[in-house]
Order: C-alpha cells, then structure tokens, then sequence
C-alpha cells in the first residue's frame, strides 16, 4: 500500500493526507493501481505492445501456465530484445510471476483484474458506445450486490451531457445539427434501454442505501428527458423542411445548396467566391459610435453604478421639520408685510428685487417663488399667509431682461415690476 506520508508535500501546511478521505480510498486500491502505472508509463508504442504481450499470455484459459519456451514460440514474430525488455518491465511490476519450482510463468492476481477492466474497455471501443460501457458498470456492480456510487455518478453525467447537446441542437435551428443529434440518440438509444432495464432493477432492490436509491432516481429522469426529445426532432426537422426554397424545377433546395458548401475547402469556397463580391463585407453592427458607447458603459457608467450611495437619508426629526416650516411662515408672512406696502404705489411698479431681495440666496429664493401666488384663484380659498399673498392686488409684469446684482449670494435676478392692478388702483382713487 502507498504511503500517505510521502504525499504530504502536495498539501497546505498543517493538513494532513490522512484527512482525505478520498485519497484515502485511493491508497487502499493502490496495489490494483500500480498494475496500470506498470501497464501505461512509457511511450505510446511501448504501452502498446506491452498490452499485446500481457494479453496474449492472459488468453489461454485452459493453460494459464506459460514455459519460457511457449513465451518464445507464441512471439516468435516479435523483436527477441524488445521482447525480453517486456518481459522484464511485466517481472518488475509484478504482472507476471515466475515459479521457479515449476519453471514457468503465471499472471497475478492483480494483473487478471487489470485485464479483465481493460477487455471490457476495449469491447466497448468505438463510437457512441460509452452510454453503453457505463450501463455495464453498473449493472456489473447490480449482479454481484455491490453498486457502485461513483459508476452511477458518472451513469447521470453522461445522460445530462447527452442532453445538453441535444438540447443545443435543437435551439441552434441547424437542419445539420438537428440530424446529427437525432442520428446520435438513435446510435445510444439501446444503450439508454438497458440503462432503464438496470435502473429498474435497482429501484426494486430494497437493500439499497437513500443515496443510491436516490441515484438511481434522477438516472431514470435523465433518460425520460432525453428520450423525450425524440419526437421533438421529428417535429423541428418538419418545420425546416417547410421553410425550404425550392430552386426551380431542378429537384434542388437550399438544404442540398448549404450541405454541398458545407463539404468543400476553403481555397474551393475562396475560388468559388473571386470576382463575385466586389467589396469586402463590413460589419455595420461594429461602428464607431456604438462602440464608444459600449466601452463608455463598461469604462465609466459600470463603476458609477458601483460607486452610487443608494442609502435612504436619515430622517428628520419632528422638531427639525416643525423649525423649518416655522421660519418659512415667517419668511411668508415678512413677504406679505412688504407686499402690502406697495399697493398705494402709483403706476410704473417697483422692480421685484425690492420685494424678494434678502440676505441669503435661499431666502430670496423662497420670496420669489412666493410671488407665483398673486392673483392664483384656487390659493384664495386656502386659509393663513397663503391666501392673504393671492388676495393682493398685485402683478408680475415685464421680466425679459435680466439685472445683475452686487449681492453677496445673489448674482443676478428678474428685471420684472410688482403693478398694482386696475381694479385696485381705481378702488383707491
């Protein structure tokens, strides 16, 4: 068995192999793993040729015993050097074992279970077939009463990946796509059929655990949605074959047009194409502008967002807020007071700045905004200063041009005139 304190290199500091235990599973299976570090370490050409000779000795059953001479005479075709390297790789690896009492040689243990991995990996070689050489896992594992979680794992990936692509073919709306995909469910369909026939097997055994119950489970999910999308291929390549130009009364449809392009070169297609396009296609979506625009957002307006204080502003108190409205009443009613005092002044007005000047620019604000009331018919039904301001008889007039100010928050204001209105003034005369 591996020793776990030589891995300890390959981990943090202060944590020890021994708390994995995944690794641990490893190690305890590492006299099986070593056969296969013995079996693949080397070139390619000398892995395979040291599975060639590991299993033609593994393929007598009758007489699993080999002499050197019988070594000799069933590899008579093969390099007597490189043979003999072979042999002694398998020797020192403990592949093949020698009685020296006997005088021949055995495979071990170990070296049956790698061959017996390796046959059915190897039957299983070929296209579209691994739906089938994971079912056997696990239906290896169902036989002898020992299911494995981790084939049943990699059972439910392979499903879901075979879905997914699926799934991709049928959105991309490739006519091509779609029949390769369905060409691709109909080569694993018996595979998924003695997936099911497994799978149900394995619901019925009451001697599984919850979790590969529950395995097992999302195993026959995954294959009702994939068999699902059987008909649902059917169905799409029926809606493209309707959308086909038919081009004339040649036979000939824009599918045969896209699939003879499909299957040429690229000098056939550029030799196809010179002297047909003048100009060299620009992409119209790609310009200037739009990607100033693209960049700005990605540059500036992203960090904007990230940067901006969506917090709400603490609450005023009742106190604050009954203070502010209070001098903006006082405000109200100094405005009025002055107001008030203009409503003898002969005609020609006085400027504005003589009713809404203040000290601060927010007071002089406030004042004139004040001024929007006078005359207001729906402000003389209010009840306070409100009322009282619309009830003047006073207008706004002029205010085209603008006045500057030597004022110390104010720097300009309205030339518009406070004019008493002809009502009044003949009232008072």
């Amino acid at each position: 068995m591996l020793a776990l304190d030589s891995l300890s290199d390959f981990f943090r500091p202060g944590l020890s192999p021994d708390a994995l235990p995944a690794l641990n599973r490893l190690s305890a299976a590492w006299p099986y793993l070593a056969v296969f570090v013995t079996l693949f370490r080397g070139g390619d050409e000398e892995v395979l040729m040291r599975l060639l000779v590991l299993r033609e000795l593994g393929s007598r059953a009758e007489a699993p015993y080999w002499t050197p001479q019988d070594i000799a005479q069933r590899f008579a075709y093969l390099n007597d050097t490189k043979l003999n390297t072979i042999l002694g790789r398998l020797r020192e690896g403990e592949l093949l074992v020698y009685d020296s009492d006997g005088g021949h040689y055995a495979l071990s243990d170990t070296a049956r279970v790698a061959l017996s991995a390796l046959a059915t990996l190897i039957d299983f070689a070929g296209d579209d077939v691994e739906l089938g050489y994971l079912a056997s896992q696990v239906a290896a594992g169902q036989a002898v009463g020992q299911v494995s979680d981790e084939a049943l794992q990699h059972l439910l990936a392979r499903l879901n990946e075979l879905h997914a692509e699926f799934a991709d073919a049928l959105e991309s709306q490739s006519e091509f796509r779609i029949r390769a995909a369905q060409h691709r469910l109909e080569s694993v369909w018996r595979w998924v059929a003695k997936s099911t026939d497994v799978v149900r097997g394995l619901t019925c055994d009451e001697r599984l655990s919850l979790t590969t119950l529950a395995q097992a489970q999302a195993i026959a999910l995954a294959q009702s949605r994939m068999l699902a999308l059987a008909g649902t291929f059917e169905r799409r390549l029926a809606q493209l074959a309707a959308q086909r130009v038919h081009l004339g009364s040649s036979g000939l449809t824009s599918t045969d047009i896209a699939d003879w392009l499909r299957h040429q070169g690229l000098a056939r297609l550029a030799g196809l194409a010179d002297g047909v396009i003048a100009a060299n296609v620009e992409p119209a979506f790609l310009t200037t502008p739009e990607l100033a625009d693209v960049a700005e957002y990605e540059l500036l307006g992203r960090e904007r967002v990230r940067e901006h204080d969506n917090a709400l502003p603490a609450a005023a108190s009742a106190e604050t807020a009954d203070a502010v409205e209070a001098e903006r009443l006082l405000e109200a009613e100094a405005l009025y007071d002055t107001l008030a005092a203009l409503q003898l002044v002969p005609a020609g007005g006085v400027p504005i700045s003589d009713a809404v000047l203040a000290a601060s620019y927010n007071e002089t604000a406030y004042r004139l905004s004040l001024l929007s009331l006078l005359g207001d018919p729906e402000s003389r039904s209010d009840r306070g200063v409100i009322a009282a301001l619309a009830k003047l008889p006073l207008a706004l007039s002029g205010g085209d041009a603008v006045l500057l100010l030597d004022h110390p928050e104010v720097a300009s204001l309205s030339d518009a005139q406070l004019t008493v209105t002809p009502t009044s003034r003949d009232s008072t005369s």
